[in-house]
Order: structure tokens, then C-alpha cells, then sequence
């Protein structure tokens, strides 16, 4: 069956198109600048990208003219719309009502707009790209894919907050946590790579992009996670603070004039590596700065590091241990400065880098020594493959 991934923000989206027998990706690429001029890219495997500028107005626009990219007989990598056996959506918040994938119905719809103040800038979009595509292919099965699902097997020394225990039962604020499709894939692919029981392993998973999480993994469930009630919670990120005291809010409105609005652009716009720095969001200008000797640069990827080092401390603290820990997303996967940081402060752990190995890229490996007592290791994440088998598993093959 060929299963199509959408995952759908506020004014672009990314598809790929997967057959999951092989899963093989038969086409891939993204609408930007949804609502302005607009920009398709599109590329068959096995051929060069394609990228042509058309007005896209809406969301419905963008996805038919992935739908027409698709079956184009000249380079579509189908011949109709009926090879399309179902459609998987990557929705971000679920809050605690989906606690697995979804199949897609009017009153599930609803039920995740009711979520939406939970993750504001997300779930619209989400909740845009599946109408959408249900206007367009209204007979072909949608699965809803969500972010939190993974980490709903946190227990509630985990997830709750030290505030009144009413506002959880009010409002349900608590620990969600992100990036769970992600921190799932690469917890399973991690325990087949090394040929470990996924059901009885203790797995630390590092996600670190420009957004960056880091999950716990006991016997194949998640059982703590560094994002919080939204993604501002946890490391230092691209352009997010990450954990801060919740004082320094009311402090820097005084001092700079600003409402809750104005602080929080600024603790999730204007911080994280980018405020720290005052020259990139991107970790790879860092890593350029780093290499050409600027100190602040150094200091900047540092205290990064030292952040991710200490929430891997504290799982391996709430697992009672740690079987493997594996590095992902943009950072994770391509990043050896970074990881060389994280791991000399996690030497008590037994655990001592290969350099040679840190310094490939692009593949599952492992980058720790024969004779370290914990296994690190490299894995690539793979959201959307791992959208499309969620939505296999919901409607069947």
C-alpha cells in the first residue's frame, strides 16, 4: 500500500509519498510561502527536484498540486489518485485525549480542536492540512499521527507540576512533551541495531535539532521527557530558553516594558542558542565559529552540551540505568563537536567515544569503544517512515 505523509504548518507543508511493503519513498518534497506567492518542490526518486513557483492560496490548493505533482505522467511517481491507499497526518498535540495514533473521524476532529490553545501555532495547521485533504480524497482512510502519544506512558511523578493540583484537574496542565514519533522511531531502531529486547532495555534518546528533547525509555515506554506542557520546557534550543526560572518572566517585563505576550516572543523567538550567541539559531554557524577559534561560539555549543549531559544524567537516574543512549535530529545526527561535548561529562557511566566513529555521519553507528560499558549511538530519525507504519498498523495492509 502507498501511504501519504503530511505534515502540515501554518504556511507550508512537507509530503512524502511511502510504499510500505518496501518502504520505499516514491516521491518527496514541500509547499512554501502557502498564502503569499507560494513554491512547489517535488522530487520522484531516482530524478532531480523540481521546484516551481504557483500561487497557492490556501492549504487545499497546495496539497492538490501535490496530488497533481504525484500522477503528472510525465515524472509522477504514480498513475492515479486510487494508488493512494491512505493518507497519515502528523498532528502535534493530543494532549492527554490520544494517547496512540488515530483514525481520522469528524468527532476526533473535534475533540483535537479542543486542544489547540495547548499548542497554538501547531494544531490549526494540523487540523487545516487534514480537512484539506479530506475535501480532496474523501474516500481514502486518514490517520492522525500525534507528537505527545509516546510520552502519555509517563506516570504522574513525571508528568505533574508542583502548582495547585486543581490546575491540572481544571485545565490539565502537565508535562506533554514532543517530538514523540521521533523519540519512539529511534528508541525501537536503536534496540534492533543492537540486537536488544525493546521490552526489557533502558534507552536515553537525545532529539537534538533546532528544537531539541530528550526522552527516557523503560522496557519500551517513555517515562520522562524534557518538553514540558509546550516545547519552551527542557534544553537550550535554537531560539527557544529552554528551563529558566519563572521569576526571570516578571523580572525582564518590569525591566524591559513588556506584557506576558512580549516575554514570551522573547523566551521562545529571541533565546535559546541564538540569543546566547547573537549570531545564528543554526548550530552549523556555531560549529564554523567554534573550528575558526571564536571563544564565545565554543562557549555558546558548550553550555549546550552541558544541558543535554545533565537531563541524561537525571534519566539515567530515573531509570535506575542506562542500556544505550542514541543521538538524532539535525544536531544529534551531524554534530561531532557536540556530542564529543555531551559525552566527556557521562565518563562516570563508563562510557568512552570512538573519535574515528563520531566523525561519520549519515547511517546507524555506533560511536562509543568495543569496551564501553554503555553503547552510544547515531540514529538517524525518520518521522515520516514512521508516520506511514503507524498508519499501516491503524488501517491494515
Amino acid at each position: 500500500m502507498n501511504v501519504l505523509v503530511i505534515n502540515c504548518g501554518s504556511s507550508s507543508l512537507k509530503y512524502q509519498l511511502i510504499d510500505s511493503e518496501t518502504e520505499a519513498v516514491l516521491a518527496k518534497g514541500l509547499c512554501e510561502r502557502i498564502g503569499l506567492d507560494g513554491r512547489l518542490v517535488y522530487q520522484k526518486a531516482g530524478c532531480d527536484k523540481e521546484i516551481t513557483e504557483v500561487a497557492m492560496p490556501t492549504h487545499k490548493q497546495a496539497i492538490q498540486l501535490v496530488l497533481d505533482a504525484l500522477v503528472n505522467p510525465a515524472t509522477g511517481a504514480i498513475a492515479s489518485l486510487a494508488e493512494v491507499g491512505a493518507v497519515g497526518h502528523r498532528l502535534v498535540h493530543g494532549a492527554e485525549k490520544f494517547t496512540s495514533s488515530a483514525l481520522v473521524t469528524d468527532e476526533m476532529l473535534a475533540v483535537v480542536e479542543e486542544c489547540n490553545d495547548l499548542a497554538p501555532l501547531h494544531n490549526p495547521a494540523n487540523l487545516i492540512g487534514v480537512n484539506a485533504c479530506k475535501e480532496l480524497m474523501p474516500n481514502v482512510p486518514m490517520v492522525a499521527v500525534y507528537d505527545t502519544a509516546f510520552h502519555q506512558t509517563m506516570p504522574s511523578k513525571a508528568y505533574l507540576y508542583g502548582i495547585p493540583y486543581e490546575y491540572y484537574e481544571k485545565y490539565r496542565v502537565r508535562r506533554y512533551g514532543f517530538h514523540g514519533t521521533s523519540h519512539s522511531f529511534v528508541s525501537k531502531e536503536t534496540a534492533d541495531f543492537l540486537g536488544m529486547d525493546y521490552n526489557n532495555s533502558k534507552i536515553i534518546v537525545a532529539h537534538l535539532g533546532n528544537g531539541a528533547s530528550i526522552s527516557a525509555v523503560l522496557n519500551g515506554k517513555c517515562v520522562d521527557t524534557s518538553m514540558g506542557l509546550t516545547p519552551l520546557e527542557g534544553l537550550i534550543m535554537g531560539t527557544r530558553s529552554g528551563d529558566i526560572d519563572p521569576s526571570i518572566i516578571e523580572y525582564i517585563a518590569k525591566k524591559e516594558n513588556l506584557d506576558i505576550a512580549g516575554v514570551m516572543n522573547v523566551l521562545n523567538k529571541k533565546s535559546g542558542v541564538l540569543g546566547l550567541s547573537g549570531i545564528s539559531s543554526d548550530f552549523r554557524d556555531l560549529e564554523d565559529g567554534h573550528f575558526a577559534g571564536d571563544a564565545h561560539c565554543t562557549e555558546v555549543l558548550e553550555i549546550f552540551s552541558y544541558r543535554v549531559a545533565k537531563y541524561i544524567g537525571a534519566y539515567v537516574a530515573a531509570m535506575n540505568g542506562v542500556d544505550a543512549i542514541s543521538f538524532t535530529a539535525g544536531v544529534g545526527e551531524n554534530g561531532p563537536i557536540v556530542r564529543e561535548m555531551v559525552l566527556k561529562y557521562l565518563g562516570y557511566l563508563g562510557i568512552e567515544l570512538d573519535e574515528e566513529a563520531n566523525n561519520k555521519r549519515g547511517f546507524n553507528n555506533v560511536i562509543s569503544t568495543a569496551d564501553s560499558k554503555v553503547k552510544v549511538c547515531v540514529i538517524p530519525t525518520n518521522e515520516e517512515l514512521a508516520i506511514a507504519r503507524e498508519t499501516v498498523a491503524i488501517v491494515g495492509k
